[in-house]
């Protein structure tokens, strides 16, 4: 294990706000454009493919970008990439409001991907570097909360500003936002984000011994899974890009072989063995997969039904997920401070209540039917109980799994936690679009092609749940052996 600093930064409290708030923009940009796809549609004319792009293929640079960008951030370069990043952010997202056709937005909506791929791993570096113990703890619970309430108020705020630039253009200004944000933030980065010590090319492993061939090779296999899944509409044109999995488990297959050859050579290779080794990070990171695959689906869904069948505008859509927002906001505040003390337990209690929360909503979608006035705040009343526990997942998840990661290794630790989420939203955002539209494509009412699609997000979140429920029993397991309390 790394030696940790002796003394804490002082700047660390203030350095973190910054932190949130790009974890917000760029998180934000995940599910705000969701409501603009029927305004982007219409102004440029765009196809399903090129929506789809739109969408995902932002999800898809981001997660190409997490793991190089953690490891150079690992390796004495975290401030100029956070700089970097914030610049590369601001002029895409210029790029995307002015685009003229649908694409050249398709292409900066994955340059603005990258910028934030390049961004988050060096937020993540960032906490573990500067906050320790218990403090950490509450420094993720608070960039927990922030990713929780970004994901859900992504529609509304979207919808709002539709609202507010109209449903020609307003679609223009969803991405036109971001720049008096970036404006704000980059002084103060440039100001509290921290250079790195002179000797960083040397003590921690500098660009002389970044593993280029093994970079290749897993963003290949990143490409070869995500492909498939970020360009898949649910219609009839989708089975010729499965072929991506084959490239996916070439490079995979090359990239492990030359990752044991490299670290065996090296000491430096990109899947560290000391993380990869760890079993928290292994069961966390899985676990992180599964619910964002599930977690993801549920307001694409939900936001498609409430605007394309009911009828509802993008304001309204957007209102419906809120209660999800505050409710995830307000536990993972709290979760900061409870995760020390129930670590695992903590998880599976929240992986239950969203569970719960889900099968109500597809309860409701099913008994209510087509009813706008009903649906709406039925919907939102279920939505409220998934935030309650949402909120103490994925910040918890993030601090456990990365607990016993030394703070050397923490860039690389997170963009890989990062891509396992981001690898979940395409899957999780892939099947449920696949089952909502050929539901609706084999004659099925749009209430029964929804609770179809909530189903699939029904199987995910449980398929976290079971590997939560695994990962604290090994726990226990190795609690009893040790002679330790209960964690």
């Amino acid at each position: 294990m790394s030696p940790q600093r002796a003394e804490p930064d002082p700047n660390r409290w203030r350095v973190l706000p910054v932190c949130l708030a790009v974890g917000f923009v760029t998180t934000l940009d995940v599910s705000i454009v969701n409501v603009a796809l029927p305004s982007i549609e219409s102004s440029l004319d765009a196809g399903p493919t090129q929506l789809q792009l739109v969408v995902a293929g932002y999800t898809l640079a981001f997660g190409l970008a997490l793991v190089p960008a953690g490891r150079l951030g690992d390796a004495g370069a975290r401030r100029s990439l956070f700089i970097a990043g914030l610049v590369g952010f601001a002029l895409m997202s210029l790029a995307c409001g002015l685009a003229p056709t649908d694409g050249w937005l398709a292409v900066a909506r994955l340059l603005q991907g990258v910028s934030a791929g390049v961004l988050n791993p060096q937020v993540v570096g960032l906490i573990q570097q500067q906050f320790s113990g218990f403090e950490r703890g509450r420094a993720f619970g608070m960039f927990g909360a922030t990713i929780g309430v970004s994901t859900a108020l992504g529609p509304l705020l979207g919808g709002l500003i539709i609202a507010a630039a109209g449903s020609a253009d307003g679609w223009r200004w969803v991405f036109l936002v971001n720049l008096p944000v970036v404006a704000v933030l980059l002084p103060f980065a440039w100001r509290l984000v921290p250079a790195p010590p002179p000797d960083a090319a040397r003590t921690a492993r500098g660009p002389r011994r970044l593993d280029l061939v093994g970079l290749a090779l897993l963003g290949a296999a990143t490409l070869g899974v995500m492909m498939p899944f970020v360009t898949t509409t649910g219609r009839g044109d989708d089975a010729s890009r499965w072929w991506w999995l084959v490239v996916a488990a070439a490079a995979g297959l090359a990239a492990v072989v030359w990752e044991r050859r490299y670290q065996r050579r090296t000491g430096e290779a990109v899947l560290d063995p000391q993380v990869v080794g760890l079993g928290s990070f292994r069961n966390g990171a899985l676990l992180g997969l599964a619910y964002f695959a599930g977690f993801t689906g549920i307001f694409l869904v939900v936001t498609l039904y409430l605007q394309d069948e009911l009828g509802y505008t993008p304001l309204q859509a957007g209102l419906v997920g809120t209660p999800f927002a505050v409710a995830s906001g307000v536990s993972a505040w709290f979760s900061g401070r409870w995760v020390a003390r129930w670590g695992r337990q903590l998880v599976v209690g929240g992986l239950a209540l969203v569970l719960v929360g889900v099968v109500v909503a597809d309860a409701v979608v099913r008994l209510l039917g087509d009813d706008p006035a009903a649906v709406g705040p039925a919907l939102a009343g279920a939505l409220l109980l998934a935030g309650a526990g949402s909120g103490t997942v994925i910040a918890p998840n993030q601090t456990l799994t990365l607990s016993e990661v030394p703070v050397t290794r923490a860039g690389v630790a997170g963009s890989m936690l990062q891509l396992g989420q981001r690898i979940g939203s395409a899957v999780g955002i892939s099947i449920v679009l696949s089952v909502y539209y050929g539901g609706l494509a084999s004659g099925d009412t749009a209430a029964h092609a929804t609770g179809r699609a909530l189903l699939v997000t029904i199987v995910l979140v449980a398929l976290a749940l079971v590997v939560g429920i695994g990962d604290l029993r090994s726990r226990r397991a190795e609690d009893r052996g040790t002679g330790r309390a209960d964690a």
